[in-house]
């Protein structure tokens, strides 16, 4: 039975029309969206860790597919890093995934630990394609993707061990988004979120910070936003981390490749004067 929401429900506001038109744009034939890397998987967030410094040495023929190669392992090394931190999760788990992408996350969790994933996202070119990979896994039985608003997901009540955001609570208000998310998890259930905000004191005035707000058309919460939403939804947290220093060399190497934007530097400089934080919390449901 087909669940999803009618499109005019879905993208009822001019502002969730606008970040989907961008998205449903991003297709894999687009020059900034990273091809597949190891084992096909695709992603829409950055990544973490220091990156190989011999693939800006290989010779210019094979020096640019080497580049994306190893921001493609960045990436999915973040997705470990979210990952190492929403699990272990029994096989017989029901998590989530809110502001899916591709589905590269939920595959990753899916080939983990064995769980099922529900994916969310408002671009229904982003929920196709990920369910026709997962037809191609053969994991469509257990990994599926949905046209849904991670708002008004339309999952029962205390149903899901573990929800994760990966970039994706930018795009919406947090006390709504807490809000179904704490509704969704069962009591105990983890929440694992990453993602970009700015400082209280210098964020608000950051010419950096305004540019990464512009060119992804979205929202940059300032980072007190984050715990005050959480503790006003029962989502306790338990970790922060500051992966700042862990994804500057993501972005250094991005501004080499060819898959350059030219918002490279509006990401270093905003690390580098401390207007922008790249974080990981995890909150358990009380």
């Amino acid at each position: 039975m087909n669940t999803t929401p009618a499109t005019t429900e879905v993208l009822r506001t001019d502002h969730r029309r606008t970040v989907t038109a961008t998205w449903d744009t991003r297709r894999l034939d687009s020059t900034d969206l990273l091809p597949g890397g190891a084992g096909g998987l695709h992603h829409h967030h950055c990544g973490t860790g220091p990156y190989d410094p011999a693939v800006l040495e290989a010779p210019a023929p094979d020096r640019s597919r080497r580049i994306v190669n190893e921001l493609h392992r960045l990436e999915s090394s973040q997705a470990d890093l979210l990952l190492d931190h929403l699990g272990p999760l029994p096989a017989d788990a029901r998590a989530v995934d809110a502001g899916s992408g591709l589905g590269g996350t939920a595959f990753m969790a899916h080939q983990r630990w064995g769980c099922s994933v529900d994916g969310v996202t408002i671009s229904e070119y982003q929920a196709d394609f990920a369910n026709r990979q997962a037809a191609e896994r053969g994991v469509a039985d257990r990994v599926r993707f949905h046209f849904r608003t991670m708002l008004d997901t339309g999952f029962a009540t205390g149903s899901r061990q573990a929800l994760w955001t990966n970039e994706s609570t930018m795009y919406v208000d947090l006390d709504e988004a807490f809000t179904e998310f704490a509704r969704v998890l069962a009591p105990g259930g983890r929440y694992v979120c990453i993602t970009g905000c700015s400082d209280d004191v210098t964020g608000g005035r950051s010419r950096a910070v305004s540019r990464i707000d512009s060119h992804y058309t979205c929202n940059i919460h300032p980072r007190s936003a984050y715990f005050t939403a959480l503790a006003a939804h029962g989502l306790v947290p338990i970790t922060v981390t500051d992966l700042t220093a862990r994804t500057i060399p993501y972005w250094e190497l991005r501004l080499r490749s060819s898959l350059a934007t030219g918002i490279e530097p509006a990401f270093l400089t905003a690390y580098g004067e401390g207007s922008f934080h790249y974080l990981l919390i995890v909150a358990d449901r009380i």
